[in-house]
């Protein structure tokens, strides 16, 4: 169980600033929104650019663990669309986003982005569902994990429970093509406790990855949800994979909230182990 930081909380440092400031505090990598590299076309950022990005994080001695946030830009993407033109330059991003995570040598990506995934006419969720389908076929051709992110109700009315996700995934039925767990989301979304979810979900492996914050949008320990007992969870069932960091409300400010994260979840971390 690793900790990685969600680069848009610390994006107003430059990239290799980004990479030694969360090094320094003990996260093994950044989790990066493509917005944060290139505001109008991340997926088409250039070669040499990339080559940067991925030396800037090994000279910090961390890794670029994943992709998340990804249709925010360029503008007027949608997964449910039925117009043609832009639906097919939603499959070019997505597509080369995958290349884009491949060739930073992440992990995974995690499609969140509720805006563009929104149902609002007949037909949208099958047209949603198709395009995830596309985008397993392209993650599992680059040896990567593509993670369908549940988002509450409030955020968006396609995939807002991890079951409707799991079921999303499993008729699917791609091994690239998983879930994730977002505490915030849960907290804000789902019948059950996120600790319930994870014993329930955890066994099947659909689980793939986990975002950590709180309901309230600020960080682990800056709000009334307790994350031990999660982190417990996560160490009973062994879970070996990245926790993303992802706060959207900085207190005091990006930097020092990225730092309280680290020190509250590490103290746990720590805990966990001596308890053991």
């Amino acid at each position: 169980m690793r900790l990685t930081l969600c680069n848009e909380v610390v994006r107003g440092l430059a990239f290799p600033q980004q990479c030694g400031w969360a090094a320094s505090l003990g996260y093994a990598g950044l989790e990066l929104a493509p917005f944060t590299l290139d505001a109008t076309a991340p997926h088409l950022l250039p070669g040499s650019a990339r080559i940067a990005l991925r030396r800037a994080a090994a000279e910090a001695g961390i890794g670029i663990t994943g992709l998340h946030w990804l249709l925010l830009a360029p503008e007027g993407l949608s997964i449910t669309t039925a117009d043609p033109a832009r639906r097919a330059r939603t499959l070019d991003v997505m597509q080369r986003l995958v290349g884009l995570a491949a060739d930073l040598g992440a992990g995974l990506l995690v499609h969140g982005s509720p805006a563009q995934r929104r149902l609002e006419a007949e037909g949208d969720a099958g047209r949603a569902e198709a395009t995830l389908a596309r985008a397993g076929e392209w993650a599992a051709d680059a040896g990567l994990i593509y993670c369908l992110e549940p988002l509450a109700a409030r955020e968006t009315n396609w995939a807002s429970t991890v079951a409707e996700a799991v079921a999303i995934v499993r008729r699917i039925g791609n091994p690239a093509l998983r879930t994730m767990l977002d505490v915030a989301a849960a907290g804000n979304g789902e019948a059950e406790p996120v600790v319930a979810l994870l014993d329930r979900w955890l066994p099947t492996e659909l689980l793939a990855h986990i975002h950590l914050n709180d309901r309230n949008r600020r960080a682990p320990g800056q709000g009334g949800d307790r994350f031990a007992p999660i982190l417990a969870a996560l160490r009973r069932h062994s879970y070996a994979g990245f926790c993303g960091v992802e706060p959207f409300d900085y207190r005091p400010d990006g930097p020092g909230c990225a730092a309280f994260a680290a020190g509250h979840l590490s103290g746990i971390l720590r805990a966990l182990e001596d308890a053991a």
